[in-house]
């Protein structure tokens, strides 16, 4: 786990992106935590612009949950328990084989995969390897056709359906001649 301190007063600092991009790539489960939130000036709207500005300049851990505390008067610093333990959780969760090509099915149905050049990219099935983070096996009949974004599609609705809040997902693509 990863519990990712930022300075409410200073925003995202160079070295938060570091540790962020460590945690990440290492398959941890992730939790931005600002703190001294009781010494910020607030209207209706701060907590969402703050959310906003993190998003933006942490992007790919955009699927970790953001708490706003102050270590000073004890605000909201008991709710982070709850989460620790779901995000931990996540990490370690497991989906059955069976269950994940059920989603991933309807996510193909609600989004073709990409073709090139008259080729259809065909996902055949898909696994999951390991835990910690949740890794997943897509086997395909082209690898070469697999895009990025796709890839990304995919994660985001395996996220979705599975609630893997605050826990990178990996992905493996293979591939396998059709019989």
């Amino acid at each position: 786990m990863c519990l990712l301190l930022i300075d409410a007063k200073e925003g995202v600092t160079e070295q938060d992106t570091k540790v962020a991009g460590e945690a990440h790539e290492a398959g941890k489960g992730i939790i931005i935590v600002v703190n001294k939130w009781d010494e910020i000036e607030k209207d209706d709207h701060t907590m969402e612009k703050f959310k906003k500005d993190v998003y933006n300049k942490l992007s790919y851990i955009s699927y970790a949950p953001i708490v706003f505390i102050s270590a000073l008067t004890g605000q909201r610093v008991n709710k982070l328990f709850g989460i620790i333990n779901e995000v931990a959780e996540n990490n370690s969760k497991r989906v059955s084989t069976g269950m994940l090509n059920q989603v991933i099915d309807e996510a193909i149905a609600i989004v073709q995969p990409p073709t090139d050049k008259g080729k259809r990219l065909k996902i055949l099935y898909v696994t999951q390897a390991s835990t910690k983070p949740p890794t997943f096996i897509i086997f395909v009949n082209n690898k070469d056709i697999f895009h990025f974004s796709y890839e990304r599609y995919l994660v985001n609705h395996i996220r979705k359906e599975f609630g893997m809040t605050g826990t990178p997902i990996r992905v493996i693509v293979r591939e396998k001649a059709e019989k």
